[in-house]
């Protein structure tokens, strides 16, 4: 059994203060303060865009990467909303999603969505 804690946070919701105030926050805090061993955030839906292209949660993002938050995002979302490029950019890994959301959810893996 692996003892080390991962958290995944599966971000869907594309309100920007819940992107700051919630999403980057605790994820950040939650690798500062030690509370887990990594942290990633994964991209879907309509987070996609914003992550792509609002300035400022871009900035977000690579606050958390330089904290040490992994970002990973849905390749079927971002292709339909064609950002597929601007979050390759980023350093966000874009990727098959579904099937690795289904084994975290089948193992009762820690697994927060907003």
């Amino acid at each position: 059994m692996d003892d080390k804690k991962n958290l995944h946070i599966l971000w869907t919701n594309t309100d920007l203060e819940t992107t700051q105030y919630m999403v980057m926050m605790y994820a950040v805090n939650s690798l500062l303060r030690g509370w887990w061993d990594s942290v990633t955030v994964v991209i879907w839906g309509g987070t996609a865009r914003l992550a792509g292209e609002n300035e400022i949660v871009r900035q977000r993002i690579e606050i958390a990467q330089a904290a040490g938050v992994k970002f990973e995002a849905c390749i079927a979302c971002a292709r339909e909303l064609g950002v597929v490029e601007k979050l390759e950019e980023q350093n966000i890994i874009v990727r098959g999603w579904g099937e690795s959301l289904s084994n975290l959810l089948q193992n009762n893996e820690p697994l927060i969505t907003i």
